[in-house]
């Protein structure tokens, strides 16, 4: 990408990706313990050398991991060459609260964040109930965060509909509200077919939607694993890929190839159908990713 005077911290991830040239992203989940930290920094620094546009670090449930989200995502910012994008939720803070972690956010050095309502305790399907004080769009978490200081914000899309939402048109006049309150890209859940995250970007164009929408990848090493997950945030592996993956449900080595095999196959075909970019879910650890990566041909 072009030389920006600026340090990484500082750059703005909608310029990075606007710049013209495909993003390549990371994300990562807070450490539980001393361990997982270590496994954390070793997935960080060897996937440092492929230069991502930005890397990003979750925020658990409830506000649980906000402390070490901050600290991880401001040493990111502080020791790395790499943009870091600090996630924030609603869930469990008020108004006040949010303002502080961004505060926090801004004096490590972190100047990205993805502005998420978050799902309640209970699940995405679970009815959301506000923290006192607190929000209940994430459309007031964007605006928080535009006013409060100099940060680019970004916000979550979906390849789907949220299970919150009344219907696919729904889904995309709410991300069309958010480009408008001030966010400048997305970040959609795991996709699982171009498709899905064609429709997106199609019907959230109609809406007015221009800014980049970047589509998550995650690939299939573990059946239930994903499956799960899916599960929370109210979808379902499609029948297509489910089957490509059962078939070698006997054979650990041959599913995680198949599964490896699979998600280049998706990330091409993303990119075909004019993807801005690729984010991975990369559970903090390297491997995957970059077998991905070699299957595209993208060396460091």
């Amino acid at each position: 990408m072009a030389t920006d005077p600026r340090p990484p911290s500082r750059r703005s991830i909608a310029e990075l990706i606007r710049a013209g040239e495909r993003s390549y992203s990371f994300e990562f989940m807070p450490p539980k313990d001393e361990a997982g930290e270590a496994q954390l920094w070793t997935a960080i620094s060897e996937l440092e050398p492929y230069r991502p546009t930005f890397v990003s670090v979750t925020y658990g449930a409830g506000g649980s991991s906000r402390d070490t989200t901050v600290r991880v995502t401001g040493r990111i910012a502080r020791e790395t060459s790499m943009v870091p994008l600090g996630h924030l939720t609603c869930v469990g803070h008020t108004r006040a609260e949010l303002g502080a972690i961004l505060d926090a956010y801004a004096d490590a050095g972190v100047h990205n964040v993805l502005a998420l309502r978050g799902d309640p305790k209970d699940g995405p399907r679970a009815p959301w109930t506000p923290t006192e004080g607190g929000f209940t769009h994430a459309v007031e978490l964007v605006e928080l965060a535009r006013d409060r200081g100099d940060f680019t914000v970004g916000v979550a899309a979906f390849p789907g509909v949220h299970p919150g939402a009344a219907s696919a048109e729904h889904d995309s006049e709410v991300l069309a509200h958010k480009q408008r309150s001030g966010a400048e890209f997305a970040i959609t859940d795991m996709v699982f077919r171009a498709s899905d995250w064609a429709d997106l970007a199609e019907r959230s164009a109609a809406k007015g939607v221009d800014f980049p929408i970047l589509p998550g990848i995650m690939p299939i090493l573990n059946l239930g694993q994903v499956a799960r997950m899916a599960e929370l945030s109210g979808r379902e592996i499609p029948s297509e890929v489910r089957s490509r993956i059962e078939a070698h449900a006997d054979d650990p080595v041959a599913l995680r190839a198949a599964g490896i095999e699979l998600a280049a196959q998706l990330c091409t075909d993303l990119l075909d159908a004019g993807a801005p970019g690729l984010h991975f879910y990369t559970l903090n650890r390297s491997k995957a990713t970059r077998e991905i990566f070699a299957a595209l041909q993208i060396s460091v």
